[in-house]
């Protein structure tokens, strides 16, 4: 690669966005996690003052949880192709020869999890 490409900032720059789209989405689930861990609670709140039987409802929270940790799992994975992606960058190679390995296990365990809240809110709330 030429010296002129290989020193764009461009390309820097563009890995610094992926970087920080990254962090954003590991954020969110974390976030995310926190709410759905909560909501178990809000639930049996709800049927106390509701003065019905309180149902132990915590899946919500194993399911929170998980969400949690892939979101810190995804800050620290992105953290460290970020390195790996500008060392490639300034021995010039390209940084990104691949689909994302991590954007495909995330997407997949999201998948996962969203079928496994499915099967919970369809089938465990009677």
């Amino acid at each position: 690669m030429p010296d002129d490409v290989k020193r764009d900032p461009r390309n820097y720059l563009a890995a610094e966005r992926t970087f920080l789209a990254w962090i954003r989405t590991g954020l969110a689930l974390m976030g995310f996690g926190f709410v759905v861990a909560r909501f178990g609670l809000f639930l049996r709140e709800l049927q106390a003052e509701r003065g019905g039987p309180v149902v132990h409802v915590g899946l919500s929270l194993w399911f929170g949880t998980a969400l949690i940790v892939v979101g810190v799992l995804v800050n620290v994975i992105s953290a460290w192709q970020h390195v790996r992606g500008v060392e490639r960058l300034n021995r010039g190679e390209t940084a990104f020869d691949r689909p994302s390995p991590t954007g495909i296990a995330v997407a997949l365990f999201l998948a996962i999890l969203g079928l496994g809240m499915t099967a919970y809110l369809i089938f465990g709330l009677k």
